[in-house]
């Protein structure tokens, strides 16, 4: 009988052990749909649970650090199908504070690359969220600031920009940010123009989808709302001309993908305005914009909320965001477009995450491809509200929620083969 031989990864640069199937992918026979793989286009993901895009500010000249390693490492090596590089500036007066990452220049990608050899040899899968702050670009590090959720300037002698940050229009954000310059023709053309750039240097590094963020007030997010966005010109005022910016950025990143590379859009779905504007961002136009997306080469719409406007006043619940995604599917199906959605947001218990993504249990009876190209996939008589869910401060109190929600629901999942004896004890109270 010969000698058992520890498997290799393959396509590791270094030995590590194969663990196959990929941890987090479920042993036990028809699993709820938590736990179900999910296919787009050419990228399978084991599961429905993804790490969010989470800002560390932590960055060394845009470039990732070990500490980048270590923190999103320890997610995807848990049995996350998907973690999201943070908020990434497609130029350096993109970055929220001067210690965000950026992909800017091509001596950034190395630290994406060896990032991404690790989530690879574990089977997992990485993402990117390519970004631009806008007019909140330029503010401290949030810890540095006495008040929660309150901001500061970082001024140019702590590295900061104050003299280069733009926005659609001259419309400062609050207290604590700076007045931004409206963007002229050429700093439209600039920051479309760093995006298809980033994109392309992600696409080198190795990533395996890309995210653009459109939400929580960021660039994208102020040409969107008339709020934030009073310009004359073909880049506001109606509806068309403030997606614009949106759609041009959406259609150079997605020319220098390969056709199997998913493509996802993270947006704020409302301004949470409604209460003080006649006129905002909300829901409907959010549906509107949705629409639009899936022809656009778009294949999830990640649903978020507000960070646009100092006077939002958010009716925050458990379930405050889920329930929008939940519209803006049904909006969706009913229109017979098959673009997927995340939802994201105080999303902390295993049986939250099933219902999301689940509905009624207990007849799944879906494969993933007809869950992409159902109008409507009701689920035991009850619809699901997205089709994945999008965790950030959870997996930073829990790195092993993916493990733990399998056990809570009473599904075995693989685990990482060098953990194999550390698993939960039957009777273990998790």
């Amino acid at each position: 009988m010969s000698t058992p031989k520890n498997p290799r990864a393959p396509h590791a640069p270094y030995f590590t052990p194969l663990t196959s199937p990929a941890t987090g992918t479920a042993i036990t026979p028809n699993p709820p749909t938590l736990f179900q793989p999910l296919k787009i286009r050419d990228v399978t993901f084991q599961n429905r649970i993804w790490v969010a895009p989470m800002c560390q500010y932590s960055a060394d000249d845009g470039a990732l650090t070990d500490y980048h390693l270590i923190h999103l490492g320890a997610f995807a090596f848990r049995g996350s199908s998907l973690t999201i590089i943070e908020a990434t500036a497609v130029r350096p007066e993109g970055r929220i504070s001067p210690e965000d990452a950026g992909l800017w220049k091509d001596s950034q990608k190395e630290s994406i690359q060896r990032l991404a050899n690790f989530v690879h040899s574990q089977a997992q899968k990485l993402g990117i969220q390519l970004a631009h702050a806008g007019r909140k670009a330029s503010t401290v590090a949030p810890w540095l600031v006495a008040s929660r959720g309150a901001s500061l300037v970082a001024t140019n002698d702590v590295g900061g920009w104050t003299d280069n940050v733009v926005g659609p229009s001259a419309i400062r954000w609050g207290e604590g940010y700076v007045t931004p310059r409206e963007m002229t023709q050429q700093d439209i053309f600039e920051a479309i123009e760093g995006f298809r750039h980033a994109a392309r240097r992600a696409v080198e590094a190795g990533v395996d989808v890309i995210e653009i963020h459109g939400a929580h007030g960021y660039l994208i997010t102020s040409f969107l709302s008339p709020l934030s966005n009073t310009r004359t010109d073909k880049y506001g005022g109606s509806f068309a001309n403030r997606t614009r910016f949106a759609t041009e950025i959406i259609m150079a990143v997605r020319s220098v993908m390969p056709a199997g590379m998913p493509l996802l859009f993270r947006i704020s779905a409302t301004e949470w305005m409604e209460h003080a504007a006649p006129h905002s961002w909300d829901i409907a136009q959010t549906i509107e914009f949705a629409k639009m997306l899936h022809n656009l080469g778009v294949d999830l719409l990640d649903v978020s909320s507000g960070g646009n406007n100092a006077a939002q006043k958010i009716q925050m619940h458990n379930d405050f965001q889920v329930g929008i995604a939940g519209q803006i599917r049904a909006a969706l199906r009913s229109s017979d477009i098959p673009l997927l959605l995340g939802a994201v947001g105080m999303i902390t218990e295993a049986e939250q995450a099933r219902d999301i993504v689940g509905g009624n249990e207990e007849n799944p009876g879906f494969t993933a491809q007809e869950e992409a190209e159902a109008t409507r996939d009701i689920v035991g008589g009850k619809e699901p509200t997205a089709d994945v869910v999008l965790i950030a401060r959870q997996f930073m109190r829990e790195p092993e929620w993916v493990l733990r929600v399998a056990w809570r629901l009473g599904v075995e999942v693989q685990w990482p083969v060098q953990y194999g004896r550390g698993k939960f004890l039957r009777g273990s109270k998790i």
